[in-house]
């Protein structure tokens, strides 16, 4: 193993990950045995193959700083790393490996992850909570997950094998082409984790293939709720993840319909969108980001005339708190798909999501069902739909549809409409006529080669 890029790969995270730990030149002899126990459980507990305390990086900065620390030094007598293979159980293979960065000594200790059991150390087992170490039992919900874990009853987007083996990945390699990454065609499949333990592909790579099997879709009703009319479903899929994600995005912005507010008009008509789009990518990418994606099932998106609901299937990550959940502490439901979206700088560490939709709409947002968490989003209407405004006649959802679709494709067909609509042609030339008659589209030039102008 290169441990200089290791070191750095580990210095690039923004802070401390529960299965690494960075000091200078500390040493408690005793301490660094709890340590140990603590990181080879966290590591098991994070699907993480080994866990590593590294020496001579500051721990706030992530600086090299270099070390005085002697790996070889004794406790008692006794050879240190004697002392410590002889309390720790069961035996744990860790290793000591020292490397020199930018002309300053760095030891990094090299800790396997538990298993089958939990590691201890003098027969106490510890874990990490956040960048604290602690005793195993002071936390029964961890433990028990860890057991469950060690004992091969969890599985990960990365244990759990993808359903279809025969994948590729081109668009995998345009979409980290087009951050300005270059993946290596021999090693992206295990730098990405892309594989399982039996080497087949896992469900991470089905995500991340041409084609994921995993379509989202956004569900569009006249109403408030799904009993009213189905206006049109959106599906965007089966693609590869990173590109269904900024399809969705992309076709929010087109919902978001800017209304000028006339109702005390001065100067400046006041422009107030339908809904907060920072607050919605948000909502979207967490959305994704935890799904519980092993379930067999994908995230729904349903619009209502006065709210869009964005749901997530699963709970709350194991490690996580309803606290620490509100207060932005990032603990994802499927690491390496988090570590990914990091790298692509799709999500940021700093836990700003549901902090920056709490801040805009409310903890009310968020719904805790038993299954899925739901994020509500509001809308926010100038008009209320079925009254009339001046001499026009108030829109459906379908027909404020299709006059998003026009100011975001003026050559807009017909045929396309019937298709993003999800109703007849005939339907559609009806809706047409009607914007027409009531002074809200014109018609410039012929049907084939003219288009739309949207009047309002």
């Amino acid at each position: 193993m290169n441990i200089e890029k290791l070191v750095l790969d580990l210095c690039a995270y923004a802070d401390e990950q529960e299965w690494f730990e960075f000091k200078e030149n500390w040493f408690q002899p005793e301490v660094l045995g709890e340590y140990v126990s603590a990181l080879s459980n966290a590591a098991a507990f994070h699907h993480k193959a080994q866990a590593y305390f590294v020496w001579g990086v500051n721990n706030e900065t992530h600086e090299i700083v270099g070390t005085t620390f002697n790996q070889y030094c004794d406790h008692n007598k006794e050879p240190y790393q004697n002392f410590l293979a002889r309390n720790l159980f069961p035996s744990i293979n860790f290793s000591f490996e020292e490397t020199t960065i930018n002309d300053k000594r760095v030891v990094v200790l090299m800790i396997p992850a538990a298993e089958e059991i939990p590691s201890a150390f003098k027969e106490k087992r510890y874990i990490r909570i956040g960048s604290s170490k602690a005793n195993l039992k002071d936390y029964p919900k961890r433990e028990i997950q860890l057991f469950k874990i060690l004992d091969g009853r969890v599985e990960t987007v990365e244990t759990l094998p993808a359903k279809y083996q025969e994948l590729t990945f081109s668009k995998l390699f345009g979409y980290y082409g087009s951050k300005g990454i270059v993946l290596k065609e021999k090693t992206f499949e295990k730098n990405l984790g892309l594989r399982n333990k039996d080497g087949e592909y896992n469900l991470l790579a089905q995500l991340l293939s041409d084609n994921s099997h995993f379509p989202l879709r956004v569900s569009i009703f006249e109403g408030e709720t799904k009993g009213s009319n189905l206006f049109s479903v959106r599906e965007f899929g089966n693609n590869c993840l990173l590109y269904t994600l900024d399809e969705v995005l992309r076709y929010a912005d087109v919902l978001n319909l800017i209304q000028a507010d006339e109702s005390e008009r001065v100067v400046e008509r006041p422009e107030i969108p339908l809904f907060d789009n920072k607050a919605f990518r948000e909502a979207i990418i967490n959305a994704i980001l935890h799904n519980l994606w092993i379930s067999g099932n994908e995230p729904m998106i349903s619009v209502f005339s006065n709210r869009i609901e964005i749901l997530s299937r699963g709970t709350l990550a194991p490690a996580q708190t309803m606290e620490g959940f509100f207060l932005g502490e990032s603990i994802p439901v499927n690491e390496k798909l988090s570590e990914i979206f990091l790298q692509l700088h799709i999500s940021e560490k700093s836990g700003r999501g549901v902090p920056k939709i709490i801040e805009t709409y409310g903890k009310e947002a968020f719904t805790f069902r038993e299954n899925s968490i739901v994020v509500t989003i509001p809308l926010q209407r100038i008009k209320k739909v079925g009254k009339k405004v001046g001499n026009k006649k108030e829109l459906n959802l379908r027909r404020q549809t299709i006059l998003t679709e026009m100011r975001d494709n003026p050559n807009i067909t017909t045929s396309e409409l019937h298709q993003i609509l999800g109703v007849s042609e005939t339907a559609v030339e009806n809706n047409l006529t009607f914007l027409k008659e009531n002074g809200y589209v014109e018609r410039v030039g012929s049907k084939k080669t003219g288009y739309w102008k949207v009047l309002e």
